[in-house]
Parts: structure tokens; sequence; C-alpha cells
């Protein structure tokens, strides 16, 4: 059974509470830190990059809809699902509008509440069909080297010469031993390339080479960092969410 890591973000206690009840009697739910604001919110997310958001229409501060739509920039290709919570029933009409899987009225009843997760599972079923007939369809490329455009010219880059790619204002930075590359592709479209290579994804911002890490060191609140075999010993995040992933593919 597939773990759902669910987050809620709520600025009421009780209703909170009452979440939080519902979802921990789910087997295959993994509950995430709550948010109380929606500035809160999004910066959880960039932590925990949780499956499902559960959250209030209305929070201090950032409104729910304004949260949802800076996560999904921050998301780029694989956004979590959004249920929105709310007493009133007109803010459903919004919840739809920035494709919301689906809402929940105060007080939350229990029948409603398992229809919302049937919506849950079945569209994480229909996204995890979805990746796994895309990397089925890739195909291997003619030469095992890349072709990277900087802008100004080609160059000609070995897989084995990357230690991580990392977004940077508005370009890609590839680091390599000797050099940084930037180009115009995206982290996403790099990691396309990289398919079946020994990379892997620490952070939504970080694509590193297995092959170029000496250690692994918890952090705090469950996350963890690599420190890589560079000259500058560079040390990159990895986010909860590929932790586990990631030291599974280290084991022996």
């Amino acid at each position: 059974m597939r773990s759902i890591h669910a987050m809620i973000a709520e600025d009421e206690q009780l209703a909170r509470e009452d979440m939080i009840y519902l979802l921990e009697k789910e087997p295959d739910v993994v509950l995430c830190p709550s948010a109380e604001t929606g500035n809160q919110l999004v910066n959880l997310y960039v932590e925990y990059e949780p499956d499902v958001i559960f959250l209030d229409v209305e929070m201090p501060g950032m409104t729910g809809v304004d949260a949802v739509k800076q996560i999904v920039e921050l998301a780029y290709l694989h956004p979590p699902l959004f249920i929105f919570t709310t007493a009133y029933d007109e803010y459903a009409m919004e919840a739809f509008e920035i494709e919301a899987v689906d809402y929940l009225l105060k007080p939350y009843d229990d029948v409603r509440f398992q229809k919302t997760m049937r919506r849950i599972r079945k569209q994480m079923a229909q996204t995890g069909m979805k990746q796994d007939k895309h990397a089925e369809t890739q195909t291997d490329p003619a030469t095992e080297k890349l072709l990277i455009d900087d802008g100004e010219r080609m160059v000609v880059l070995a897989p084995e010469a990357i230690y991580y790619a990392v977004p940077d204002n508005r370009m890609l930075a590839i680091h390599t031993q000797d050099e940084v590359i930037e180009c115009r592709m995206t982290l996403q479209e790099l990691e396309d390339k990289l398919h079946g290579l020994s990379f892997f994804r620490t952070h939504r911002s970080y694509l590193v080479n297995l092959n170029y890490i000496k250690e692994i060191t918890p952090w705090v609140n469950g996350a963890y960092n690599v420190t890589l075999t560079d000259k500058d010993q560079t040390t990159l995040p990895v986010s909860r969410s590929a932790r586990k992933v990631l030291l599974e593919t280290f084991k022996s």
C-alpha cells in the first residue's frame, strides 16, 4: 500500500484537531507537521513535500488560495493534491477553479471525508500510472554524452562529469569538477535526460550524482544533508520525502 503524506493548514485549533483525528485513522496516511497560516504552509511544503494538503480557505495573512498558487509554482511538474476545508459552501467554486481535488465542509462528516479519501487515492494511483508510462517510453540516447546549450555555445558533457544541478535565477546551474554551466533547461528536463543513470533528486531543487556523495548526515526535523566529494565539500539538503529512498539506495 502506497503511503500518503498529508499536511493540514488550519488556524482554528478545534478544526485542526478534528482533521488530525480523521487522518490518523487512515492506515496509509503519514501526517506531516501542520501549518496555522498560509506563509507557514508554503515553508512547510518546501521542507516536507507532502502528497496532499488539507487547507482552510481563510487563514491569517496569506489565504489558502494564494498559498496554493505559490506552492504550484514551487512544485514544478508534480504539485500536491489540494483539499479545501471551509465552513461556507460558496467557497467550493473557488476551490475547483484552481483544480482542487475536493472540498470539505466544517464540521467534518465521516462519510463525506471517506469519499474525499477515495478521490485522493484514485488521483494518486492515476498519477503513478502516468509516471510509469512516461518512464517506459523513454528511449536510450544515441550517445552517452549530453548536449547543453548555455546561450553562447553547445557544450558536450559526459553525465559522469556532473556533480549536481540546481535552478538559479531562472537558469539551471550544472556543477562539474571544473566549471558551472548555466543553461535554460529545467531541472526536470535534465533529470529526464539522465534517466536510468546514477542521479537522484534529493530535494525539489537539487539533482545529485550518487557517485559523488561522500557522507549523509541528519539535520533537523527528520531532514538530512549530503556532502559531496568535490573540492568545496559541497553540502546539499535531502528532503524528508527523499530521505528513505536515498538511504535504501545505499543499503548493501
